[in-house]
């Protein structure tokens, strides 16, 4: 009886972590929007696209929590959260990246690791393994660029506020993009430990 409820709440769509994880996805373009309007003539709305981050960044701590509590970890759960995690820091890359707060570079690493994970998830898709989970190390990476990329974009601009930004920011930027590639060395070392077993059993 116990077993079958809880697979019950586990197919759930309708879930308040779910609708945190969709919301977060809505809110992806309407940050986008909000941080490109200067480079379209339109007046600088960083204070809204700060919020949007700040409302992201709860968002996506509180959706993992009552998950857990409220015994809610669904299919579409795991799908929506690490998808919103990337997307978020997609947008922000090119965002900052087009207002010059953001070197060409770090969004070249950043993109990078993506583009491994990527190739690993089609690796385990051809042999019949889902995506890899989000591990504690991931999250800690997307935590730190999540602090990162607001203080950057506080930075734009002058004042000591913007200069005390600039240097916790990329502080966040140094440790999450160390970290997200440390997590992506460990998917690849897992996909690698899979094949391998899939390999030794045939």
């Amino acid at each position: 009886m116990e077993v079958q409820e809880t697979r019950v709440q586990t197919d759930r769509v309708l879930t308040i972590p779910n609708v945190l994880s969709m919301a977060r996805l809505v809110g992806v373009p309407l940050f986008l929007w909000l941080i490109l309007r200067p480079e379209f003539g339109g007046p600088k709305s960083d204070g809204w696209a700060l919020l949007v981050l700040a409302f992201s960044g709860v968002s996506d701590y509180l959706d993992g929590k009552l998950a857990r509590r409220w015994n809610q970890i669904s299919s579409l759960g795991r799908l929506l959260d690490p998808a919103a995690d990337r997307l978020y820091i997609l947008s922000t890359l090119v965002g900052l990246t087009w207002r010059e707060v953001l070197p060409l570079w770090l969004t070249a690493v950043l993109l990078a690791r993506e583009l491994v994970l990527l190739v690993m998830v089609g690796i385990l898709r051809r042999h019949g393994y889902p995506p890899p989970q989000v591990n504690f190390l991931g999250k800690a990476a997307t935590f730190n660029l999540m602090y990162a990329f607001p203080l950057l974009l506080l930075s734009d601009g002058s004042g000591w506020i913007s200069s005390l930004a600039a240097i916790f920011g990329w502080a966040f930027a140094g440790w999450g993009t160390t970290l997200y590639w440390w997590a992506g060395v460990l998917y690849v070392v897992q996909v690698r430990r899979l094949i391998r077993a899939d390999a030794m059993a045939d």
